[in-house]
């Protein structure tokens, strides 16, 4: 069966092209992975004339919102939500005098595959499925980066997204033109770093792009970290140890793990982005302020407080790449937490004080941190490191994430002493103090040990004294 009735929305934008006397090729990315056999639900048409007036027609029919990108270029969008999915319909403008001359204007042969709605037609070139089934991602022309510099990291993310290898001479471009990244807008590069981190390549595609000199150009703080040798325990710098991390995270993310941890880590977190995506890019900046903090202490390497440096360091990073306050605060609290997990297995079992603690300090991301430390453990196998602390952190760790979902299915406790009842019973002036005596409360009912108001009130007055 042809691709055109499959989709009843082809059908419905061949209906309107028709209509309005003008031709549509169904273009990119979407045929290309039809060819893979997979379902995309992003389209583009190139549009003989008035693309905008032919999406306007396109929402109106098919209930979908309309968005106008760039009217001076004949450029807009349809966002249509379908099974609690969101479909996207992109129409523009042919670039050249005829689709040939368009096609030769894009960024990747495989990108080239181009259907004539209207005719039912394809007019894919040759190399299209020439290095679709090489599985390579090769330039329609070298003018393709200067071009539009964001197919750069175009590159590396279809790399991410299809596992197909970048061919030499892209590779080498993409290298020398690495810095014209910069001229591109930062909301459109985010997107393209987020397709990399949310596919099972992350490692061996940042990986790549770090030795192509692109990552550094898409975040500069993470240069601090090249080449900064570590202590005893560590057998690789900080950089370097920074990717291992993320590879290890990549592997258990993908491996057999506790109950109920892939649906958390699929578990959107802010601006579409998933938990495992943020918690890749935590782990690449887990130990960013270690340079700032690297000091020699006895004849030992030390980094005290670079859980707290290394904060203030990512916010920095969140705002340049655009993330929503939310994704800049879950990474400011993983790379802040980062260390607590290791904090636990210090001892040999954690005490019922000490596990509430953590829980209460990292919330809703207490697995997650717990999933980073593991993934921090066995990036270290320095000479001081010990099988057999690494197999007790492990353990730890593996005990707070089973832990936290068990805290999880618990029906929510009321509180047994709110603000409110400082000031009405206690008639205690709102402060600072506040916090430190709620926050005891809520501890010692959490341990059993305060079970009533009339006890919580007693531990109040104690405090407040």
């Amino acid at each position: 069966m042809s691709i055109l009735y499959r989709y009843p929305q082809l059908q419905l934008v061949r209906e309107l092209a028709k209509t309005r006397k003008t031709k549509v090729y169904l273009v990119g990315g979407f045929l290309r992975d039809h060819y893979l056999g997979k379902d995309g639900m992003d389209l583009d048409f190139a549009v003989g004339k008035d693309a905008v007036g032919l999406a306007r027609a396109f929402a109106r029919r098919a209930k979908g919102a309309f968005v106008l990108l760039d009217d001076e270029h004949g450029s807009a969008r349809v966002v249509k939500k379908q099974d609690g999915a969101a479909w996207t319909f992109d129409f523009t403008d042919l670039r050249a005098k005829d689709i040939r001359g368009d096609l030769r204007r894009r960024d990747f042969t495989i990108n080239t595959f181009c259907l004539d709605l209207v005719k039912e037609e394809d007019h894919s070139p040759a190399a299209a499925f020439k290095d679709l089934k090489a599985r390579t991602i090769r330039l329609v022309a070298s003018r393709a980066f200067s071009d539009d510099p964001l197919r750069l990291l175009r590159a590396f993310s279809l790399h991410a997204q299809t596992g197909f290898k970048i061919e030499a001479k892209t590779l080498a471009l993409a290298k020398k033109q690495a810095h014209l990244i910069n001229a591109s807008a930062m909301e459109r590069v985010r997107d393209e770093l987020f397709k990399i981190l949310q596919s099972p390549r992350a490692f061996v595609t940042l990986s790549a792009m770090d030795k192509a000199g692109l990552l550094s150009r898409v975040m500069p703080q993470l240069a601090v970290m090249y080449g900064i040798k570590q202590g005893g325990y560590h057998h690789l710098d900080v950089w370097k140890h920074s990717l291992e991390v993320l590879r290890q995270l990549e592997g258990f993310a993908a491996g057999p793990h506790e109950q109920g941890l892939k649906p958390y880590l699929d578990e959107e977190i802010g601006g579409g982005h998933a938990r495992l995506s943020l918690l890749k890019l935590a782990a690449l900046l887990h130990d960013i302020g270690k340079p700032d903090t690297r000091k020699k202490e006895g004849g030992r390497m030390t980094f005290h407080g670079h859980e707290h440096v290394g904060q203030r360091i990512v916010r920095s990073v969140a705002k340049r790449l655009k993330l929503s306050v939310k994704e800049r605060h879950y990474l400011e609290n993983a790379v802040r937490m980062h260390l607590r997990p290791g904090y636990l297995s210090n001892f040999k079992r954690p005490s019922h004080k000490a596990m509430f603690r953590y829980m209460r300090d990292t919330g809703p991301e207490a697995a997650a941190i717990a999933v980073l430390a593991i993934a921090d453990q066995r990036s270290t196998r320095g000479p001081l490191t010990t099988a057999a602390k690494a197999k007790h952190h492990e353990k730890i760790c593996r005990m707070v994430i089973e832990e936290h979902f068990k805290e999880q299915s618990k029906p929510k406790v009321a509180r047994l002493l709110t603000g409110h009842d400082l000031i009405r019973t206690l008639k205690l002036v709102p402060s600072p103090l506040f916090a430190k005596i709620l926050s005891a409360v809520q501890e010692a009912q959490a341990l059993g040990k305060v079970t009533a108001k009339a006890q919580a009130l007693a531990l109040a007055r104690t405090i407040s004294k």
